[in-house]
């Protein structure tokens, strides 16, 4: 156990106060989508007896998860699906059909080996049918050992699976931009050229459809595109192509004439504290080969000292700073040839370019800080809020975790109200923070609501190395020092489908998060 001196170091570390007292706030807006009940969902269930019995009434989310938890076991789903084939196909076209598979596959056999597991020829196969109102198909994935068990202080626990029914058009790609040694050279090309043909379709016409771009955009949105479906989920851009052409002249002015009005006023008394805090936190934010360049440093103080003026009921607060960083690389990575977006160069972008990127980055920071202000309002009650939810929700999902937290004397604020404060940035490498937020856009209150479970997936994603951490020092250091840096598209898409499984799961429940 640590002693108090280690306690009141670390505590300090957090840069947060509690408040006396919070009223929860539990539940979400819609009610949940159930897959079984509109037929998207294929799942794996015991034999039916023939006569029928009453349904007993589940009155714990335990007794719950023991009826259901068959839906998220690994690899039991290939006998019942071909049962069910069986039933309602031809025999004929169903031997035929496997007889090509084989085919398929004794010719790949006799093909030079590669690297990667090549996949069978695909079948045309049916589109599934759209989910309602926006809502997600219910994400089938296999997370670390979600239920506690004894023998799993001494076993590696159960990694994330590639999901088999991920929401929306996910079940063309895992993520935005595939995993490279998951697919061979020419599979990937024609995977990603198929998705970016979609996207573009979906953005060409006259009006573009927003919840279609939503659902197409939860698995990724491709790198050509991203900008502009940004700015169109981000509600900056109309759907109306006739009217963005106005609609970006218009608010680029708006923007420049904020400046013109208040940014001479960074030296007075009554802000100068506030431009001197921006000052300082600039050079500390990631990426640091972006930060340090005088031009960026010179846009990023503008856009965040326009926004604290703007909005005095929060002014300017560390972490809002962290937020400008993903949007103004996205923009700017439409005018550069530059894989690596920790490492974008401005030096070659016109002043004229920069501009507009700069205000584009402004107006889209802010219609994202709209929705999450009350972060940022004294004391901070919307992270204070979502901290004890996440605490709360962690307790019901894996009460090993977070009884062993609390042995310990780990508070949740401790680590995780930096991960409210930043949504996780400093926790990411940034082109996986850029992935995240893909997701985040298309989803309804992806940045506040959303954010919660993906918290939570993200806490339980590290449960094995958690339980073997004994110290508070020890345990308070891996936990604000996760092992993220090697991180890619496909780490972020299966925390991302855990996260939408315990959505599902706990939205609309509240007593299932709720002591």
């Amino acid at each position: 156990m640590a002693s108090d001196g280690a306690r009141k170091q670390f505590w300090k570390r957090s840069n947060s106060k509690v408040p006396g007292s919070i009223q929860h706030v539990y539940g979400a807006q819609h009610p949940p989508f159930d897959p079984l009940l509109h037929g998207t969902l294929l799942k794996s269930t015991p034999k039916v007896p023939t006569t029928p019995v009453k349904a007993k009434k589940v009155s714990t989310f335990q007794e719950f998860e023991s009826n259901t938890s068959d839906a998220w076991d690994a690899g039991e789903d290939d006998d019942e699906l071909l049962a069910m084939a069986t039933e309602s196909l031809n025999s004929e076209v169903v031997m035929e059909t496997a007889h090509r598979v084989l085919r398929n596959h004794s010719q790949r056999q006799s093909q030079p080996s590669q690297k990667e597991m090549p996949e069978p020829e695909p079948q045309p196969i049916a589109e599934p049918p759209v989910a309602p109102s926006g809502d997600l198909r219910l994400v089938k994935s296999v997370s670390e050992s979600h239920t506690p068990c004894p023998s799993e202080s001494t076993s590696d626990p159960v990694p994330l699976q590639r999901s088999q029914s991920l929401p929306h058009s996910a079940t063309g790609s895992l993520s935005g931009t595939s995993d490279p040694n998951a697919l061979g050279g020419s599979a990937l090309s024609n995977r990603e050229a198929s998705r970016l043909d979609k996207f573009k379709q979906l953005l060409a016409g006259p009006n573009t459809d927003l919840e279609e771009l939503r659902k197409l955009s939860w698995s990724g949105i491709p790198k050509p595109v991203r900008p502009i479906t940004w700015k169109l989920l981000s509600g900056y851009l109309p759907a109306n192509v006739d009217r963005r052409p106005a609609t970006l002249q218009r608010k680029q002015k708006e923007y420049f004439a904020f400046i013109e009005h208040y940014y001479n006023s960074r030296n007075d008394e009554v802000h100068q504290d506030t431009y001197r805090q921006i000052h300082i936190d600039i050079p500390r934010m990631s990426p640091e080969a972006l930060i340090l360049q005088p031009k960026v440093t010179e846009i990023f103080e503008r856009i965040l000292f326009i926004w604290a003026i703007r909005h005095p009921a929060s002014g300017y607060v560390q972490g809002i700073n962290d937020l400008v960083t993903p949007f103004f690389v996205v923009f700017i990575c439409e005018y550069i040839d530059q894989e690596d977006v920790d490492e974008v160069d401005v030096s070659s972008v016109p002043a004229e370019v920069l501009r507009n990127i700069e205000a584009d980055t402004y107006w889209c920071m802010s219609k994202l800080l709209d929705g999450i202000q009350d972060n940022y309002t004294f004391a901070q009650p919307g992270i204070q809020m979502k901290v004890k939810m996440l605490e709360e929700l962690v307790s019901r999902i894996d009460e090993r975790v977070h009884r062993h937290l609390d042995g310990h004397e780990v508070r949740y604020l401790q680590f995780a109200f930096r991960w409210m404060n930043n949504l996780l940035m400093r926790e990411l490498p940034l082109r996986c923070t850029i992935r995240l937020w893909d997701t985040y856009q298309s989803e309804p209150e992806g940045f506040s609501h959303f954010h919660l479970y993906v918290c939570a997936a993200f806490l339980v994603r590290w449960r094995r190395e958690i339980l073997e951490e004994r110290d508070f020092q020890e345990l308070l250091l891996f936990l604000q020092n996760l092992p993220t840096a090697r991180w890619d598209d496909q780490d972020v898409s299966l925390l991302l489908a855990e996260a939408y499984r315990l959505k599902f799961a706990f939205a609309d429940a509240p007593n299932h998060y709720k002591k």
